[in-house]
């Protein structure tokens, strides 16, 4: 599992709890967030409680409304929209902005311990779209989705920091917000696959990717995607040929219900690699922590590729590269 904390520090019990169960990897909310000092210290205390100096550690930093480190201590960022405002504008500098974004935020993180982004979003909108997917998507075409969304990918992996490419197999046609109740997808598969599953099956050498909490009645009418065995190992494995980790969006979001502790064996039982928690709350953890298992055989292995695309960062220069993303968008305003 990839396990939340409630606040600034770890308590007692936190600091146990990362000791004993050693999840795969933690994550970092707002809640989280005090100072870069306080920061440190807390990516380092959870490295220290699980023994492990390359424990992932995630966050979801991709600029725009959903961005976890706000000034002072990183700049606010523009919105993938925004991004593709630039390409629609000037392609070759849409491209450079995209993969400049990604590096930036590289910079941010890893300065704090942080090693992992939950970004690109690859997911496709469509008009009339619930807006929790909004300015967070790089434009209403696939390809061009695919572009941006590759060269951010590329962007942080030069900084040394993982992307998670989100939300597969698309969330692109949610008519609700997923934090609140479940979505519905009713279009044919065809036209999932010409359109919305495109960006994912580009760039499906990725080494990790978020689930979507969104039922495709064409593939199963039943259960959304994070607890389905046919959209994971039909779809996600076999037609967008996904081989990097997969691991489920927040489980305690309101689009799933049910037990934590049951929802979390299904998960794993339909094929997803990893179990993503983000409230903090103790007895949830221990719940999911107690559902979950250790990981062996494939999703091992693909955990165990997955770190291995950790390099060292590039010796870009910060400052330079600042400044360029600046001209550039000072040319778009």
């Amino acid at each position: 599992m990839i396990a939340g904390v409630a606040g600034t520090e770890l308590s007692a019990d936190e600091f146990a709890f990362f000791r004993d169960v050693n999840p795969w990897g933690a994550i970092l909310f707002a809640r989280n967030v005090e100072s870069l000092e306080q920061l440190n210290e807390l990516t380092t205390s959870m490295r220290d409680a699980t023994g492990r100096s390359d424990l992932p550690i995630f966050i979801d930093q991709e600029g725009g409304r959903v961005q976890r480190l706000r000034p002072p201590l990183a700049p606010d960022y523009p919105s993938a929209q925004m991004i593709g405002a630039v390409y629609k504008r000037n392609p070759e500098q849409g491209l450079r902005a995209a993969w400049l974004l990604g590096r930036l935020h590289a910079f941010d993180l890893m300065s704090v311990g942080v090693n992992v982004n939950c970004m690109p979003v690859l997911d496709v909108p469509v008009e009339g779209a619930h807006e929790v997917i909004g300015s967070r998507a790089y434009a209403y075409s696939p390809d061009v989705v695919a572009l941006l969304g590759r060269q951010s990918a590329e962007g942080l992996l030069a900084g040394g920091v993982l992307p998670v490419v989100k939300h597969m197999p698309g969330h692109g046609r949610a008519f609700c917000d997923t934090h609140k109740e479940l979505a519905r997808v009713t279009v044919p598969l065809a036209e999932l696959v010409a359109h919305d599953f495109v960006p994912f099956k580009a760039l499906n050498d990725l080494p990790m990717a978020m689930t979507a909490h969104v039922v495709f009645e064409a593939i199963d009418p039943e259960y959304p995607a994070t607890l389905s065995d046919t959209v994971i190992r039909t779809i996600i494995r076999d037609v967008l040929e996904f081989d990097g980790l997969v691991m489920s969006d927040d489980i305690s979001m309101k689009a799933l219900t049910g037990d934590l502790g049951d929802l979390a064996e299904a998960i794993i039982a339909a094929g997803c690699d990893i179990v993503l928690h983000c409230s903090g709350d103790m007895e949830e953890m221990q719940k999911v922590a107690a559902r979950t298992i250790t990981l062996e055989g494939k999703a091992k292995r693909r955990a165990d590729l997955a770190l291995s695309y950790v390099g060292e960062p590039d010796l870009s220069n910060e400052e330079e590269l600042r400044a360029e993303f600046a001209r550039i968008f000072s040319v778009e305003s």
